[in-house]
């Protein structure tokens, strides 16, 4: 992951420069786990299915880094669970790779799909001879 502009769906032309500092802070919120600041947020009425430039959401950060807290907050004010970027990841994906248990077990809780995206968490925990991931996932 890194850093990116974000996108803005339907907007015309390019986004403000405001527009875009803010985003970036929220953002690195994500990265960093920052759950109460991200949530005020978002609470104010920040999209929680803000994406940067590669698709990546705030959910998808938070997982990739590790913030289970983060991840269940975002996706109690409405984040989708399975949205993959544009390379086809989705957040269980993810949080797989990076072997952040927590996080899996969060993203499962709020509705994750194990066989979403490309490669899906299946395939990722498969590649990785995660044996007990794929129990997890019911994917023996």
């Amino acid at each position: 992951m890194s850093e990116h502009e974000p996108t803005q769906g339907g907007s015309q032309g390019a986004p403000d420069e405001d527009v875009i500092e803010l985003a970036t802070k929220i953002f690195d919120l994500a990265r960093q786990g920052e759950t109460e600041t991200l949530t005020a947020y978002l609470d104010a009425g920040v999209p929680a299915n803000l994406t940067n430039d590669r698709g990546d959401t705030l959910v998808m950060l938070a997982a990739y880094h590790g913030h289970a807290a983060t991840v269940t907050a975002l996706l109690a004010r409405g984040a989708e669970a399975d949205r993959a970027n544009d390379r086809g990841q989705t957040p269980l994906a993810g949080a797989v790779f990076k072997g952040e248990e927590t996080v899996i077990r969060a993203l499962l809780a709020g509705g994750a799909d194990p066989t979403a995206g490309t490669p899906s968490a299946v395939d990722t925990a498969r590649m990785f001879a995660k044996a007990d991931l794929l129990e997890l996932f019911g994917a023996e």
